[in-house]
């Protein structure tokens, strides 16, 4: 008997990530490469932790709006960078 067949998983594929926002596989990896889109690396695989999907879709919802997925990779960015520098900046 397998008692795991109605839990939410923890990891999604990323395949099943982009069936689930209607988008390309590649434009998700790309994404993902550009650390615009949240990942964990396994070897040579991806996946897409559960919460992060969750986050993103609670975000479109309280916004109400389209989120632009150039826009939040070019956030994601400016954000990492800044991170880099002040953490630089401190050594």
């Amino acid at each position: 008997m397998d008692t795991h067949q109605n839990v939410t998983p923890t990891f999604f594929t990323v395949g099943e990530v982009a069936r689930i926002l209607r988008v390309n596989p590649v434009t998700l990896y790309r994404a993902i490469r550009d650390n615009a889109f949240p990942a964990v690396r396994i070897r040579s695989r991806y996946v897409v932790p559960a919460a992060a999907l969750n986050e993103l879709i609670a975000e479109v919802t309280s916004s109400g709006g389209c989120i632009d997925l150039a826009e939040l990779i070019a956030k994601r960015r400016m954000e990492r960078e800044a991170g880099q520098v002040a953490g630089g900046a401190s050594q």
